[in-house]
């Protein structure tokens, strides 16, 4: 008899894939015990799972453990064996089932003219199977090799990108307009190239950088961009706080559609401090700013935009009124600038107070008898003030450049015991410095008093001052002119001078300006001795600072013989040879130094009688403050050399 042959090694190894992948037998599935963490790594237990796998019972059941001489199983052999385990939920112990010779058929493909006696089985969809160099393989993603059935796994899809600020500039470029230097932004949100690129526009979940990187390659384009839309973006003033540092010279700008609520977003593109000097239209309509102003006070609207834009021409396509000054020049001649006076240098003298117009002694006895009464008893002021006048104060808290240089904040002794809070705020009014309350014409408002009774009683609740009115008369200072007022001739009444503020007993220096006219006759002021009646009263409050400022005479800007006199000659100089003007040199050299610090230097030269180069190294060693500065003067003017003075 004829023994079946011997099969290939390996073959059954091969069918066995074959069909797995064909999948007629599913792969096995690992089994999981309590120890294992979903989602991350198996426990430390070794137990592992010992269920019987199909190609064991295969091995166990099939033609060599049955006794059969035939290894090579041929399709015959294959479909009489009676037994082929596939996975099946019947068997819950095995998870598999018995596939009958037929139904195993079923599954198979006989492709007699395909294959030959070497051939022995052709799995079903293994033929459309190209071969295993070259195949591709199915993936959750694409589906099926070979069908059209779509993935159920979302997929995402990459859209082209552009690296840094170059989806902008493309955007920019695309936008801009150099026939007409228009550069149109406007609705950045639906543009093509943002949703092409996923661009996240200021306004729309861009911030204020987003928009600097805009307004910087805007900046770029040539010629220089004159009018710019930024319409319909939802910007408000952060979006906008580097557009005039971008685009100075912007002639035309829409914010038109936006979120700019309050006026201080206006602030971050107006025209102090240099931002948008040039502005001659600008359109804000479909703000919220704009729309609740519109319906309160259009008018209170139009003069805070105007007054923050001083070239505005145009707002919202309507014009606004320009005060202008006729002069007259002749025709086609160029305007001449003056020169600028020298720092060092100044023609005129300080003359006294100046009084034109009135006698000076009811202008004296006016003064006198107001500021005893404001100083004393300020309820009293009810009389002097006409039922129109109109009151305010400001307060500049800066220390002077005079004082500074002098050091008198800390030379006078009750000085740092001064405080501003209560004059900047006094409940609903205060301070009404203008430039601090740009943003607000509401405090504006408030802090203006009208009548005679609303001022008197408001001034009851400043600070107590004593104004030093019998002392030494270089203390203050008065010019006074006639002014007309209503049909009347008035008077225009300036005071300077300082007072005492109490209980701190520190000075402060002020600045009073009245506007007075003759009293009714019958009239409260009239009846009160009151020769004349206060219409308006503007003060100024100041940080201290020296008379000298309306000291009648020179206006002393460098050293002389008059203020070297103070100092004395150096310590090692010879007698008599106390300089008294600066060198050309020395003045040539002071010339190079900025201000504030050539005051100082100045200072130091007058004080010390030490040139301007070892002045400027005595500041410099001692931080530039200048009575450190002259107390290391007079512990080493010892030792220095004849060429260290003037």
């Amino acid at each position: 008899m004829f023994s079946s042959p011997t099969p290939a090694p390996g073959s059954r190894t091969l069918a066995s894939n074959a069909l797995r992948n064909a999948g007629l037998i599913d792969r096995d599935a690992k089994m999981r015990d309590a120890t294992d963490k979903p989602g991350g790594r198996k426990g430390s237990s070794k137990t592992r799972s010992h269920r019987t796998r199909p190609i064991d019972v295969y091995k166990d059941s099939g033609p060599n453990k049955s006794g059969s001489s035939s290894s090579r199983h041929t399709l015959n052999s294959w479909s009489s064996h009676p037994t082929f385990i596939l996975p099946s939920a019947a068997n819950p112990n095995l998870r598999s089932t018995l596939l009958s010779p037929s139904q195993l058929s079923a599954r198979m493909n006989i492709n007699s003219s395909h294959g030959g006696s070497s051939d022995p089985l052709t799995i079903r969809g293994a033929s459309s199977r190209p071969a295993t160099a070259g195949r591709l393989r199915r993936n959750a993603v694409s589906g099926a090799v070979g069908t059209n059935s779509p993935s159920l796994i979302p997929v995402r899809v990459t859209r082209p990108t552009l690296k840094g600020v170059e989806p902008w500039r493309k955007l920019v470029q695309k936008r801009w307009n150099s026939a007409t230097a228009l550069l149109d932004l406007s609705n950045l949100i639906e543009d093509e190239i943002v949703k092409q690129f996923n661009l996240l526009p200021p306004g729309h979940g861009g911030n204020s950088r987003d928009a600097a990187v805009v307004f910087k390659l805007a900046k770029e384009l040539k010629p220089q961009v004159q009018s710019l839309n930024l319409a319909k973006n939802r910007l408000n003033g952060q979006h906008l706080s580097q557009l005039s540092h971008y685009l100075p010279g912007l002639v035309n700008l829409s914010l038109q559609d936006n979120d700019i609520r309050t006026y201080r977003d206006l602030d971050f593109i107006s025209g102090k401090k240099d931002k948008l000097t040039g502005l001659k239209e600008l359109l804000l309509a479909g703000n919220p700013l704009r729309d609740e102003m519109m319906q309160k006070d259009a008018e209170q609207f139009k003069n805070e935009v105007s007054r923050r834009f001083p070239s505005l021409l145009t707002l919202d396509g309507q014009p606004i009124a320009q005060i202008s000054f006729d002069v007259s020049r002749e025709p086609n001649k160029p305007l001449t600038t003056a020169l600028e006076p020298s720092s060092t240098t100044f023609p005129a003298e300080m003359s006294g107070s100046l009084i034109v117009g009135v006698d000076g002694a009811l202008l004296s006895t006016f003064l006198v008898r107001f500021f005893s009464v404001y100083d004393s008893q300020r309820a009293a002021l009810n009389d002097a003030y006409d039922a129109t006048a109109t009151f305010s104060y400001s307060c500049n808290t800066s220390i002077p450049e005079r004082a500074r240089t002098l050091a008198l904040h800390h030379k006078l002794p009750n000085q740092r015991k001064l405080e501003w809070g209560p004059w900047l705020d006094q409940g609903n009014a205060g301070s009404r410095n203008l430039t601090r309350l740009s943003h607000s014409h509401e405090k504006q408002v408030q802090r203006l008093f009208i009548g005679g009774e609303a001022i008197a009683n408001y001034v009851s609740t400043l600070p107590t001052t004593k104004h030093d009115i019998s002392g030494p008369p270089e203390k203050f200072c008065v010019d006074c002119f006639p002014v007309a007022h209503g049909g009347l001739m008035g008077l225009l009444v300036m005071v300077h001078g300082e007072f005492t503020e109490l209980p701190a007993e520190g000075l402060r220096s002020f600045d009073r300006t009245f506007v007075l006219v003759p009293a009714p006759e019958g009239s409260r002021a009239k009846l009160s001795g009151w020769d004349v009646v206060i219409i308006s009263d503007q003060w100024t409050i100041r940080a201290y600072s020296s008379p000298d400022a309306w000291k009648p005479g020179p206006m002393i800007v460098q050293p002389s013989a008059a203020r070297q006199t103070k100092a004395g000659p150096p310590a090692n100089s010879d007698k008599g040879s106390t300089p008294t003007i600066l060198s050309p040199e020395q003045q040539n050299t002071l010339s190079q130094i900025p201000e504030p610090e050539r005051a100082k230097v100045l200072h130091i030269c007058v004080r010390t009688g030490l040139n301007v180069q070892f002045s400027v190294d005595c500041l410099t060693n001692n931080g530039w403050d200048v009575e450190k500065a002259f107390a290391n003067f007079e512990q080493v003017k010892g030792t220095l050399a004849r060429d260290a003075f003037l």
